[in-house]
């Protein structure tokens, strides 16, 4: 894979293939953040990435704010969509999420509060097409 890049998918198996594709490029201490609309796949997308950690247990964190999971790595899943001001995240320590080397930092939603994200990170934007079809764009910070 290389960055920047745009892949389109046509079906979630497809989505899915990406996601391995992606994990293959995915080392302790990124921070990964997906852009979407609701309804775009940044969740689904999330869960077949983690599988390839050997997480099957992923969910939205939507309402905890952050999932910490052990597998192959360790993840740490943010959600943003409900967070209201800036205050929240730095309240919960997000910069020493960020700083752990060993973990690495998904992020849905990030690009609500750009201004709390690493200079250094990796950003997949997913645009809807069509029922079926999702555009991925791939890109480095």
């Amino acid at each position: 894979m290389q960055f920047p890049s745009q892949i389109l998918s046509r079906s979630e198996s497809e989505t899915e293939k990406i996601a391995k594709e992606f994990s293959l490029f995915v080392n302790e201490g990124m921070v990964i953040v997906l852009i979407g609309e609701l309804g775009t796949g940044k969740t689904f997308f999330t869960k077949k990435l983690l599988h390839y950690f050997n997480i099957n247990t992923a969910n939205s964190p939507t309402f905890a704010i952050v999932n910490e999971y052990n597998g192959l790595k360790k993840i740490f899943h943010f959600d943003f969509y409900r967070i209201n001001k800036p205050e929240e995240l730095i309240d919960i320590g997000i910069e020493d999420y960020f700083s752990d080397s060993d973990a690495v930092c998904i992020i849905e939603w990030g690009n609500l509060f750009p201004e709390l994200l690493p200079k250094v990170r990796v950003e997949i934007e997913i645009k809807f097409i069509s029922e079926n079809e999702r555009l991925f764009e791939f890109r480095k910070l």
